[in-house]
């Protein structure tokens, strides 16, 4: 701002002057900093997007309901609440009370996971035809309908078969709490196997062969366990009574498994040389020798 010199010997009053200076800084003094916080927002907005995406493209459906039910806080709700007596710790029931636990799929204290399958009484968790764990005792009952069932079978069979009859006093069945073993024995007058190899006699093998067709159609699986008397080896080096009851249990296998028995029924195949013999005040005495074959009970299985 500046006065003017009033003319000379003039009484007027001096003008002022006022220069005013207009600085132009681009586009902010229209509107302000507030796109920024809004291009803030769609940016986050955009990421949380493609992170959803992802995770529903990397996880699967049981991680995502994890994931769901982390971010979902549960409620608990009492069968007693707003009832008479519902004040206090436990809403009115019995810590013991069956009802008072959660029942909601994402709650980890149900009585599914805090009761044994097993346990009696109370209603039946996860172990109804429909259950996410099969009742253990009703697929007991159906596998010794069939080992009942497939015993019948194979002894018929030996009885009409005239070449086989005389071998039906070697084979025993004998209920386990593992499942039914079927034991092929030898005695002083008779060996499955040539003398000190893991080849089967034709009779031995056609029997074996019997067993297979019984049990084939099962599903039971199948554990085979070779057994040798207590007389040893001329020579140690070569063959003894522990590659001499794995090889015949092998045999064994090997037999079944031309009969028609799928690969996978067999879980165990081992030789235990004379160290469970069967006449334990004797164990060189002929009938140790043995191969047992057993039926294993079925385990509970998922999702029937």
């Amino acid at each position: 701002m500046a006065a003017a010199r009033a003319p000379h010997g003039n009484n007027q009053p001096p003008k002022i002057v006022i220069v005013k200076k207009i600085v132009v800084d681009g586009h902010g003094g229209h509107h302000g900093g507030a796109w920024k916080v809004a291009y803030a927002d769609f940016v986050t907005a955009m990421m949380a997007f493609f992170l959803l995406l992802w995770i529903l493209g990397a996880t699967t459906e049981k991680q995502r309901k994890s994931i769901a039910d982390y971010f979902t806080p549960t409620i608990v709700d009492l069968k007693t609440q707003k009832s008479a007596g519902s004040n206090g710790l436990f809403g009115g029931a019995s810590i013991t009370d069956k009802d008072n636990y959660p029942h909601k799929a994402q709650q980890t204290g149900t009585r599914s996971l805090t009761i044994p399958v097993g346990a009696s009484g109370g209603n039946r968790e996860g172990t109804g035809a429909k259950g996410s764990l099969r009742n253990p005792g009703v697929t007991a009952a159906e596998d010794k309908a069939n080992f009942a069932r497939m015993k019948a079978r194979v002894e018929s069979q030996i009885a009409a078969n005239a070449k086989l009859a005389k071998l039906g006093k070697h084979v025993r069945f004998t209920m386990t709490r593992d499942g039914m073993r079927i034991d092929l024995v030898d005695d002083a007058d008779y060996s499955m196997f040539a003398s000190g190899t893991t080849a089967l006699v034709p009779e031995a093998s056609s029997l074996i062969g019997l067993v297979a067709d019984a049990i084939r159609s099962t599903g039971n699986p199948i554990m085979i366990r070779g057994h040798t008397d207590a007389l040893q080896f001329g020579s140690r080096q070569g063959m003894n009574n522990w590659t001499l009851s794995s090889g015949r249990a092998e045999a064994t296998r090997r037999r079944l498994a031309l009969g028609g028995v799928p690969e996978m029924r067999f879980e165990r195949i081992e030789g235990v040389a004379d160290r469970e013999p069967m006449i334990a005040d004797n164990d060189a005495d002929p009938r140790n020798r043995r191969v047992a074959i057993t039926l294993l009970y079925r385990r509970g299985t998922f999702g029937q």
